[in-house]
Parts: C-alpha cells; structure tokens; sequence
C-alpha cells in the first residue's frame, strides 16, 4: 500500500476516534461535583436526580445497607469503537478518588463495584460506582431527614389536644444551632393560629424539643429560644395574644425515637403544643 495511503488512512482513524471519544453527554445531565472527572471514553448516557430518595449500597456479605436523602443517578456509556476500562481500573479509580477527599470505603468487589461515604460541609455523602459492559453505573445520596411537607390541619391538632392534652408540629423548620423560624414554617403556624382562633379559651405552652447531638446545655437553650421564638411568631405574625402562650424548653430530654438515626433525630426535633390546665 502507498505510504501516502497509509497516512491517510492513519489520519482517518485518528479522526473517527476523536469522534468517537467526543460523545455528547445527554442533555440536562452533567457530573457530580463529588466526582467532577471519569473515566476516558465514557459519555453520561442517562441521569436521575431526586430531592428525597432511599438506596440499598452493595454490602460483600449479609443485607444491603440503606441510605436515604438527595439521589443522583448517572449512567456513563463507553463511546463506540473506543477500548473499555477494565473492571479492577474502575474500581481502583473510585477508590482512590474518595480517599483522597478523606472518604471511607465501606465495601467492594475488586472486579464490579466500590462504595463508600465521605462527609461534606457536615452532610454524610455515600456513593457507589459499578461497572457493567461498556458501562458505568454512579449512585450518590447526599444524607439528610425528609423535609415533611404534609402539615396536619387544626382539626387534627384540636383531637389531639383532646386525647393526650399534647401535640407535636413537624412543620416549623429552623435552620441548624438556629431560633429563627423559617418562611417555610408558615402552612404549620397558620394551622396553629386557626386551632387557637377556633378556642378563644384554649391556652398554650409551646414547647421545644431537640436531637442529642451536642450538649445538653446548648441544645436546652436551644430548644428555649425556639420555644420563645414560635411562640413570639403566632403573637406578630397571626394575631395571637401573648398571654395565650408560654414557651418552655426540653431539648433531648423527652425523645420520641432512637436518636442513633437520621430519621429518629428528624422525629425528635419538633415543636410540641401542649394545654395549659
């Protein structure tokens, strides 16, 4: 064959792999910014993304382990006519990019699959990659406790006054070490404000109730000011005399699930409306 033939063809073939390894990412899909790079020659085939989601990690032996919080899923396929990245490279190559940001490998398959969690600006990150035929699987889940939107009504918070002389709230928010009440906690404290409107004899003592994460001093505090705080709001915010309230804070002391949890520090930190003789 002519060498000027073979340089061409030399030429075309460079130029068919550089195609080939220049695979548009799917549209609206990107990496995550735990894993800003990946592996050469794969393009990010598909992508899910949700607020609020549970997955079951890979574990070497016994029952999945569960996570729950914001959800990525990403699905990188190798581009066409490009050379596919060994099993142990994919893994080994995960592996070390989560050590190096001073993650933990929890468990593995030298072969398949790596996961493990990192914590980031205080929030405990598990990812897992997994590696198929010309593919690569990515799960992330950014931990955190399920922000309840559902807000029982006045109706429900006046029954259970009724029965047990107490109710707990779950939808005043505030933000971490904070007795700010968030905007978000409006739907909860008009509920309130309509139950104390409907009962112009119905006085309260707002309570505030903390995780045990942190000293007990501080988070009785805290649990105080954001007592005061909610009791201050339904005052200026929805017409409710003061007199009618009195803010008191328990933080830790009276749990109502395993504080060892996410889920169970998410249940004991609320607000508890309980009526005053």
């Amino acid at each position: 064959m002519p060498a000027s033939v073979t340089r061409a063809l030399a030429v075309l073939a460079a130029g068919l792999a550089t195609l080939a390894a220049a695979e548009p990412d799917r549209p609206g899909c990107a990496d995550h910014p735990l894993f800003p790079t990946r592996m050469p020659d794969f393009y990010i085939a598909q992508c899910e993304k949700k607020d609020f989601e549970g997955y079951d990690f890979l574990v070497a032996k016994g029952p999945r382990h569960r996570e729950e919080g914001r959800y990525t899923y990403l699905t990188f396929q190798l581009a066409k006519g490009r050379p596919d990245a060994s099993g142990v490279a994919v893994v080994r190559n995960y592996e070390t990019a989560l050590t190096r940001i001073g993650g933990t490998i929890a468990a593995s398959d030298p072969q398949r699959w790596v996961n493990g969690h990192v914590t980031v600006d205080g929030r405990e990150v598990w990812a897992q990659a997994e590696k198929g035929n010309g593919k690569i699987w990515l799960r992330i889940v950014e931990k955190q406790a399920m922000r309840q939107h559902v807000v029982a009504d006045a109706a429900a918070f006046a029954e259970g006054l009724k029965a047990t002389g107490h109710v707990a709230v779950y939808g005043i928010h505030f933000d971490t070490g904070k007795a700010v009440v968030k905007p978000e906690s409006r739907p909860a404290l008009e509920e309130v404000a309509r139950l104390l409107k409907a009962d112009a004899g119905l006085r309260l003592w707002v309570v505030g109730h903390t995780d045990s994460v942190g000293k007990v001093e501080d988070n009785l505090r805290l649990a105080q000011a954001r007592a005061e705080a909610v009791a201050a709001e339904l005052a200026a915010s929805h017409g409710i005399a003061p007199a009618r309230l009195k803010g008191y804070g328990v933080g830790p002391l009276a749990p109502v699930a395993d504080n060892g949890t996410d889920e169970g520090r998410a249940k004991n930190r609320r607000v508890e409306l309980v009526k005053q003789p």
